[in-house]
């Protein structure tokens, strides 16, 4: 069984994340990029409905591997200024593996990387 409990924040938006584990008051960032980041200027002509395609299978796979991150955590707190959050939260709930882990989501707006860790510290701190 796990001892301590491990904390993880994720600033994220639908093109990038932020992954913040705090770990007896030290800070490690990581970051994972979408594809949809890299394939942004691609160029799909008229083709609207292979383009949405292409962009949910994007995202799709950016909050896999998110997931599997967040999985090895007890504690997380998602936040950004998008829904993504919203969308990785409503994912994670439909999967029993996440049963256990709390997680909570807060609105904010795009942060430095000192503010990103400040409010990462502030809300575990808050919050038990």
């Amino acid at each position: 069984m796990k001892n301590a409990k491990k904390k993880l924040g994720v600033w994220m938006d639908h093109t990038i994340a932020h992954i913040i584990e705090l770990n007896n008051n030290a800070i490690t960032l990581n970051t994972i990029e979408s594809l949809f980041l890299q394939d942004e200027k691609q160029n799909f002509g008229k083709d609207e409905s292979l383009k949405h395609n292409i962009e949910q299978d994007q995202h799709s796979e950016f909050y896999k591997r998110l997931s599997t991150v967040i999985m090895d955590y007890s504690e997380v707190i998602l936040f950004g200024p998008t829904n993504a959050k919203t969308e990785l939260n409503n994912l994670l709930k439909k999967n029993s593996h996440f049963n256990n882990i709390k997680i909570d989501i807060e609105t904010t707006d795009n942060l430095t990387e000192n503010q990103m860790h400040a409010f990462v510290k502030e809300h575990f701190e808050k919050n038990g």
